[in-house]
């Protein structure tokens, strides 16, 4: 084993949905660790996370913060993560790195569905987790239909750590299952032993029995006990519970109000005893340690005093500060308090550091002194469902959108950009309208790039449903000296949807020589690009049938001129009709919410394909659908809204249909978005 790995350290993520009090949590933390004299709140915008203005301005977490402290004797750093779906991928790039996580959320029985994405990442990882029941001041359910509500949505036994002791609906103290002692919180202290409360031993006895035998199932001499009526000793208790959260085997359950500081010392205890050490999560992740510094980047920023800045974890060896990582001499090595940063000159295994100016390195990448590196698993990247096409405010910005949206993207790997080929048009897709929101504001505050935006438009097409023979074009031009001649016939005819174009000739006797003829073709393409409808023609065969020339008059030129007459005169001929495209979607939703799903997706003239149950995710279902891309620009907005924010959706194009007549004529009246859309 690396004798630099220190045991004394603990990595834990802090996680859940959004509005559960994560940020909160961490500041109770940090506060009663020593590590700040005075708690901030999020309504007054001072807490250590959420340091970033995007977060403060929303009173939410945008992106990841770390925080080291220290609590008898070992050092935490803690990840506190973005609960809004629209930043998951945020959380799910950091999560890559820790020993543990913490999964806070409240106790509302409608809100706990919205834990399931979150459960299924960690335990797909395997990355060993607890729950912490937060805001139990406003408790709606019972303390077992809590438990029971979150084990229909964890894939892991729950099992519960503590039993809470309420008065009323206040929170007053805990139970711990393990030693049956009671205790009762006192504000900015310990909590106090107290006599075990009467009035809850059955409860308390039915949840601690549910715990023992959640272990037992993977502990045979625990079983055996059980089966005796053997009373478990505390440290056996204590052992199975590390060694199987340890390997994400089961999930301990805590409770506490975090704002008033109430249950975060037996959560920091738990944690201390109980969470697995890094080199467990080393051995996990790489197999066989090494001394060769190995890391892995969680996450990037680009800070406005110190440049760019990568949050690493350190798998292997020690970091040195001006050490040559990836072939880049690194900056200094710091750790994290929100945006405060404290320069360090050495990191060793097991730590999550920041380190300066590794300038081609991404989110994702690992670092080493050795080439190649070694391949380490990295988070899956969310695929883009929310678009705007976006133009700077002053047109002398444009020559520095491209470097500064390369920079946004390096921050936030969710985020994607194209220029569009149909329409031109700068396209930023993301996770959601926040989302992207964020991103503007981001390229304002820190590159000063203010954006316009709208709607992307859809990328219509159009064709003709009938064929046209022999539409005649003839150029004829005489400006002094030599003049301009060419004299064409085409057929134009309709081809199967997709085909796209196609051009021949059937020249006899020369009447158009074969100098000329890729200027007939090049006339025909460059008309296809804007047909009469205002969009580009596809699907249509084009062929050269006749025509005639001047020996000195005509030229290629003449005769592109000439093919374009023709196509003016023969597509309107053709009875245009505009073209949509469609997209196949398949989309994930939990069960109760299918028959919704299919209303929306039918509402937004959508094709239902078919729906099946999801492969490995209990109680969720995929349904797939065709639907025009004209109606997919607010789809994942309504469809978050119907499922508590957990549906999600993958799409890609897969054809050209039609668009209803009635429709047609409303985009063609009102331009060609047609009054929404976007495209891709």
């Amino acid at each position: 084993m690396n004798e630099k790995v220190k045991s004394g350290s603990r990595n834990v993520a802090i996680v859940g949905p959004y509005l559960s009090g994560k940020t909160t949590l961490l500041e109770s933390l940090l506060f009663v660790t020593g590590a700040i004299s005075r708690k901030g709140t999020v309504k007054d915008g001072n807490t250590v996370g959420d340091s970033a203005n995007e977060s403060r301005d929303r009173r939410m977490s945008v992106e990841v913060s770390a925080a080291s402290t220290e609590y008898n004797g070992t050092r935490f750093t803690f990840i506190d993560c973005p609960g809004s779906v629209e930043f998951a991928q945020e959380t799910y790039n950091a999560l890559m790195g820790v020993d543990a996580a913490i999964v806070v959320c409240e106790p509302i029985r409608d809100r706990v569905l919205t834990l399931a994405p979150l459960f299924k990442f960690l335990d797909d990882w395997e990355i060993p987790h607890l729950v912490f029941v937060n805001k139990m001041d406003r408790a709606n359910i019972h303390v077992l239909e809590t438990l029971h509500a979150l084990k229909a949505v964890s894939s892991r036994p729950l099992v519960a750590h503590q039993y809470p002791i309420m008065q009323g609906e206040q929170l007053t103290g805990f139970i711990d299952m393990v030693s049956e002692q009671a205790y009762q919180y006192r504000l900015g202290a310990p909590a106090d032993q107290i006599p075990f409360p009467e009035n809850l031993k059955e409860e308390e006895h039915i949840a601690r029995s549910q715990m023992l035998e959640a272990l037992a199932n993977f502990d045979d001499h625990l079983l055996e006990e059980l089966l005796e009526d053997i009373e478990p000793p505390q440290e056996e208790i204590f052992q199975d519970l590390k060694l199987e959260l340890g390997a994400d085997l089961v999930v301990p359950v805590f409770f506490g109000v975090a704002e008033l500081d109430y249950g975060v010392r037996p959560l920091l205890d738990a944690l201390l005893r109980e969470a697995p050490e890094p080199e467990t999560t080393m051995e996990r992740r790489l197999g066989k340690i090494s001394d060769t510094p190995v890391a892995q980047v969680l996450k990037t920023y680009y800070t406005p005093q110190g440049g760019k800045l990568s949050l690493v974890r350190v798998w292997q060896g020690t970091l040195t500060d001006g050490m040559l990582l990836n072939g880049i001499r690194a900056g200094g090595i710091y750790r994290l308090m929100g945006q405060q940063q404290q320069f360090i000159n050495e990191a060793g295994a097991g730590e999550i550091v920041a380190l300066s100016r590794l300038e081609s390195v991404k989110t994702g990448d690992v670092i080493s002194t050795v080439q190649p590196v070694r391949e380490l698993p990295k988070a899956e990247q969310l695929e883009p469902v929310f678009a705007l096409a976006v133009t700077p405010e002053k047109r002398n910005d444009e020559v520095k959108l491209s470097s500064a949206i390369a920079k946004l993207l390096e921050e936030d790997p969710s985020l994607a950009w194209e220029q569009h080929g149909d329409t031109h048009e700068v396209i930023l897709w993301g996770q959601g309208e926040i989302h992207l929101q964020v991103a503007l504001d981001r390229l304002r505050r820190k590159y000063n790039l203010p954006m316009s935006t709208h709607l992307p438009q859809v990328p219509y097409k159009e064709t003709i449903r009938k064929p046209v023979a022999s539409v005649h074009g003839r150029y004829k031009h005489q400006s002094g000296g030599h003049g301009q001649f060419g004299d064409v016939f085409l057929d134009i005819q309709p081809l199967p949807r997709g085909t796209g174009f196609n051009f021949s000739e059937k020249i006899v006797g020369g009447v158009v020589p074969r100098q000329y003829i890729p200027g007939v073709e090049m006339g025909v393409r460059e008309f296809l690009t804007h047909g009469p409808l205002g969009f580009p023609v596809v699907d249509v065969a084009v062929t050269l049938t006749n025509g005639s020339y001047h020996s000195v008059d005509s030229s290629e030129q003449a005769f592109k001129q000439a093919a374009r007459l023709a196509m003016q005169t023969g597509i309107p001929q053709g009875q245009p009709t505009l073209l949509e495209p469609i997209l196949r979607v398949l989309v994930t939703t939990p069960s109760e919410f299918t028959s919704k799903v299919l209303q929306l997706l039918s509402g937004r003239r959508g094709q239902i394909l078919g729906y099946e149950g999801r492969h490995d995710w209990q109680g969720w279902d995929n349904v797939s659908a065709f639907l025009p891309q004209a109606e997919m620009q607010n789809f994942i907005v309504e469809l978050r809204s119907l499922t508590l924010g957990v549906g999600s959706f993958h799409w890609e194009q897969d054809h050209l249909q039609e668009v209803p007549e009635k429709l047609a004529e409303r985009i063609l009246t009102n331009g060609s978005n047609g009054g929404n859309g976007n495209g891709k």
